[in-house]
């Protein structure tokens, strides 16, 4: 997955950059068949905002975050895109894998069993 990392009115330092792969990293270990991650740190007087749009097979999730500490944003924005990641790929494996279960289960059984 290609991490692309860019800020707007402050400077990406090599620490920052170090945070959000590791915190990227836990939706890599959820979801293998990200594309790329394109990551905006901005701030403004009082918050910082972090901002992401992963790109997946046919969609792209975006998530953004506000907090006063840009380390925080960045923890609530890997933790907001996980939920999502783990909800895309539920409605991915269900759609396919639990749609034959369901015909089974409208079938009904010979009458003279």
């Amino acid at each position: 997955m290609n991490v692309s990392v860019s800020g707007h009115h402050l400077r990406v330092t090599p620490a920052i950059r170090r945070h959000v792969g590791a915190k990227l990293a836990r939706v890599r270990r959820h979801f293998d068949h990200a594309i790329e991650a394109h990551v905006i740190l901005s701030a403004d007087r009082l918050q910082r905002k972090a901002e992401v749009t992963l790109h997946v097979r046919g969609r792209a999730l975006h998530c953004a975050c506000e907090n006063p500490d840009l380390y925080a944003a960045i923890d609530l924005l890997a933790d907001k895109l996980d939920r999502q990641v783990i909800k895309y790929k539920d409605k991915r494996i269900g759609i396919s894998h639990d749609l034959p279960r369901r015909r089974r289960a409208r079938r009904r059984p010979p009458a003279g069993l």
